[in-house]
């Protein structure tokens, strides 16, 4: 069965493109006319993703408010967004992994034949969407693969042992949400549980032996906004796909 559901990461407050994000959050910046988030649930629509669901934090009034303006758009609340990394906002929505779903990152734009790629791959119960290039960064969330199943997950991996970049979107199928949700149980109840990121919980499982597989999008486009010269080229990139719309 196609994948219909979303699950979209944005409670966070941005802290690294303020003064831009100073009395909004960094979902809702503006790219090209459009919040970062409608940029999201445009291409999420139109793949046919009926149900999304927008974790909120940082004045999640202004999140609810564009969800309210579009059919099968919900909104969950973490209360815990300024105490807790991202882990915690997945634990938040954890009743929501009942079925096959996306989870993207809030701060990832993608394109529609990225997004066709990884809902068409055929792919085993947890599935990430990486990239390749030539040199890595420490901000990068870097992926060692052997053929396309991942052996690791994390910004800091040992040099020379990854070839890959996670662009911040995953594919839950069959087992795969269970098996998720019941690692972030796991690293939420260790003592370091909220200072964790999600993908934490991906390695783990890849570390315990789960299959866990890639999807390389090499060529399709796509953009994480995290740094002010991030805005830049995501105003380039959206002010393309507009003109091309």
């Amino acid at each position: 069965m196609p994948i219909e559901k979303a699950v979209i990461l944005s409670a966070g407050k941005g802290s690294r493109l303020l003064p831009l994000t100073a009395d909004r959050p960094k979902c809702l910046i503006a790219l090209s006319g459009r919040t970062l988030l409608d940029w999201q649930l445009d291409v999420l629509q139109a793949a046919g993703i009926g149900d999304i669901v927008v974790v909120t934090g940082f004045r999640d009034h202004l999140v609810d408010a564009v969800a309210a303006r579009r059919t099968g758009v919900r909104t969950l609340f973490n209360p815990f967004y300024h105490v807790a990394d991202n882990l915690g906002s997945v634990w938040m929505a954890r009743a929501e992994f009942d079925r096959d779903l996306l989870l993207l990152n809030g701060d990832t734009l993608v394109s529609g034949p990225l997004l066709a790629r990884v809902l068409a791959a055929e792919t085993g119960p947890i599935a990430v969407t990486v990239d390749e290039k030539e040199d890595y960064d420490a901000d990068d969330m870097k992926v060692l693969r052997e053929g396309d199943r991942l052996l690791r997950i994390g910004k800091a991996l040992e040099p020379g042992r990854y070839n890959a970049e996670s662009i911040g979107l995953l594919a839950f199928r069959g087992e795969g949400p269970r098996s998720f949700v019941d690692g972030v149980e796991r690293m939420m109840r260790s003592p370091e549980g909220t200072r964790r990121w999600y993908l934490r919980a991906i390695d783990a499982l890849a570390q315990a032996g789960a299959e866990i597989r890639t999807v390389s999008i090499g060529g399709e486009e796509w953009q994480e906004v995290d740094f002010p010269e991030d805005v830049e080229k995501a105003e380039a990139l959206t002010a393309r796909w507009a003109k091309a719309s």
